[in-house]
């Protein structure tokens, strides 16, 4: 059975739990999206977000007589 489990790194307990997941090298598999450049579905990344958000407020001015 493969468990997925999400943990904070930010956070010292998070951390602990990494470096002693990172001791066994059979059975255990970490996807960090960070170091493989792999991004999630769903996800995007900064600039993307930052063009979406730039699209959303010039429509919202247009609707709204601000432009």
């Amino acid at each position: 059975m493969i468990h997925t489990v999400r943990i904070d790194d930010n956070t010292r307990n998070g951390k602990k739990l990494i470096a002693e997941i990172q001791r066994y090298k059979k059975g255990v598999e970490i996807d960090n999206p960070a170091k493989s450049g792999i991004v999630p579905e769903g996800y995007v990344t900064g600039n993307d977000f930052e063009m979406m958000v730039k699209e959303n407020i010039q429509v919202y001015c247009k609707e709204h007589g601000i432009i």
